[in-house]
């Protein structure tokens, strides 16, 4: 990537996104984030330097200058990301940390991080603005949906699909051909063996609905 990048959010997430750009020697422009108390404190040499629709920051973003979204609360980075395409005409770029493992034959979107170690296998499909965290292993033809957050050590075994808006929790497995359905919460650590409807909470080993 030859343009530096803004990111949006200065929390635990951001910062990751931090680091993973800086892995790859991307050069961080700033932070914003709409907590005043992280405002002018520096993260590794780059400083938080306002807020998230702070248009003195934002007209930066464009030909010289990209964005991530780095918001774990599914709902505000949708916000962000509609405001960047509707003001800025722009679409997040990806932030993929150096040690991820993702086949020349996956296909992925925009926006998404994919944390350390994580593995896409070939031809699994990952949507756009996901948050993929540590150590994720998602298999041959697997399908991840937009604004999907899947934690750390998750696997997402082959032809499972996750729609939109799911969150998978940590160490949850996925077993193979199983359905996500848009805007399910998986618990963390659970088995999910049997397909999971839209809006419903699952946990356990088996999962069971909550």
């Amino acid at each position: 990537m030859e343009n530096p990048v803004l990111i949006l959010g200065a929390g635990s997430l951001g910062l990751t996104a931090l680091d993973l750009f800086q892995r790859n020697n991307v050069v961080v422009y700033g932070l914003l984030d709409d907590n005043k108390d992280l405002h002018g404190k520096e993260f590794s040499d780059v400083s938080v330097l306002g807020e998230t629709d702070d248009d003195g920051y934002l007209k930066l973003i464009g030909q010289k200058c990209e964005a991530f979204v780095a918001i774990a609360d599914s709902r505000v980075r949708k916000r962000l990301v509609k405001m960047l395409n509707e003001r800025r005409k722009v679409q997040p770029v990806n932030a993929i940390h150096d040690t991820a493992t993702v086949s020349a034959l996956a296909v992925i979107g925009h926006g998404n991080l994919i944390a350390a170690r994580v593995v896409v296998n070939p031809f699994a499909e990952l949507g756009q603005h996901c948050i993929i965290q540590a150590g994720v292993i998602i298999d041959a033809k697997a399908k991840v949906g937009d604004f999907v957050h899947i934690g750390t050590g998750c696997i997402i075994n082959s032809n499972a699909i996750i729609e939109e808006g799911a969150f998978i929790g940590t160490g949850a497995t996925i077993v193979a051909g199983i359905t996500i359905g848009k805007n399910a919460r998986i618990g963390a650590g659970s088995v999910v063996i049997e397909n999971v409807d839209a809006g419903t909470t699952v946990f356990g080993n088996p999962a069971k609905k909550l």
